[in-house]
């Protein structure tokens, strides 16, 4: 549902950036960029960015592909397959509903005007037992009557945190857009759930909704005020509802309703997410990819 919730928060995470709650997050440069010399620091109130996009060339283009998301496996370990994989497909689903807004998204194997990928360089895991707390505290609180509503931050504690980049190509194999992109769950707003992949899956739709808008607009997605209200075909999606276009099936639908009581409550997202479509392959599994080392400043 973070589609919706995006307009509504806009103007309380500046509140909330500003007074401390988010977890550390690194951007840290991996090894699936053609080049990282073009790019500058371009950050949000929450997320720490560095891009290049070359706009012409960029809002020229009419169609885009997805090639799946790679999610290395020396890279937060702890987290099962299942939870790696379903990370990864949360930045693909977040990438298509995203890129929906201009383009014709087509599958993978098709030829298209722009080639996306993204990569995984650094994830921290959930603290499961802060993020069950923090869950039922909220829970609690809910059932106590002060007459307005209280709002119940989750524990500072054991917030996870994601690193990305993307680059998009065009058919020559030329870098015509990329993103080093970091973020660390808050604790204002980030769904607490007994799940180490828990901030992870958020983050990586935060992710996919911002390389999107990178793609879409041809220029920064942060910085500019105000405040960017969902398409329909966005709020569509975010209910669970089919897909702009038929290529993006294959990352599954939002969880809709049962992901936001799921939230609510504190369940891991593999209870409410179903997942990648039976058309989309599994994220690749690179376990002799080197490790992502170059932090930036």
């Amino acid at each position: 549902m973070r589609p919706l919730r995006s307009a509504g928060y806009a103007g309380v995470f500046a509140v909330a950036g500003s007074i401390g709650g988010c977890a550390p997050a690194p951007l840290v440069q991996g090894v699936g960029l053609s080049s990282y010399d073009a790019m500058v620091p371009a950050d949000g109130v929450l997320t720490k960015s560095r891009l290049a996009v070359n706009k012409e060339q960029v809002l020229a283009a009419r169609t885009v592909r997805i090639v799946p998301t790679s999610f290395p496996s020396h890279i937060a370990p702890k987290l099962t397959g299942q939870q790696r994989a379903l990370v990864a497909n949360s930045v693909n689903r977040g990438l298509c509903v995203s890129l929906s807004d201009r383009f014709e998204v087509v599958p993978p194997d098709e030829p298209a005007d722009l080639t996306v990928q993204a990569h995984v360089t650094q994830a921290t895991e959930t603290d499961e037992v802060a993020a069950g707390l923090s869950a039922a505290t909220s829970i609690g609180m809910n059932f106590v009557d002060l007459g307005v509503p209280v709002p119940t931050p989750r524990l500072p504690i054991g917030m996870g945190n994601l690193s990305m980049e993307a680059a998009a190509t065009d058919p020559s194999g030329q870098q015509q857009a990329s993103m080093l992109w970091a973020r660390g769950a808050n604790a204002f707003f980030s769904s607490p759930r007994a799940s180490k992949a828990s901030d992870a899956y958020e983050l990586a739709d935060a992710f996919g909704e911002d390389f999107g808008a990178l793609l879409v607009k041809g220029e920064s997605p942060f910085g500019h005020g105000g405040i960017d209200l969902p398409s329909a075909q966005k709020i569509n999606s975010a209910m669970g509802l089919p897909p702009k276009h038929v290529a993006c099936e294959r990352y599954g639908r939002y969880p809709g309703l049962a992901g936001m009581v799921g939230g609510q409550l504190g369940l891991p997202p593999e209870w409410t997410d179903k997942g990648a479509g039976p058309a989309a392959p599994a994220a690749p599994a690179t376990p002799a990819e080197p490790a992502a080392v170059a932090a930036v400043p």
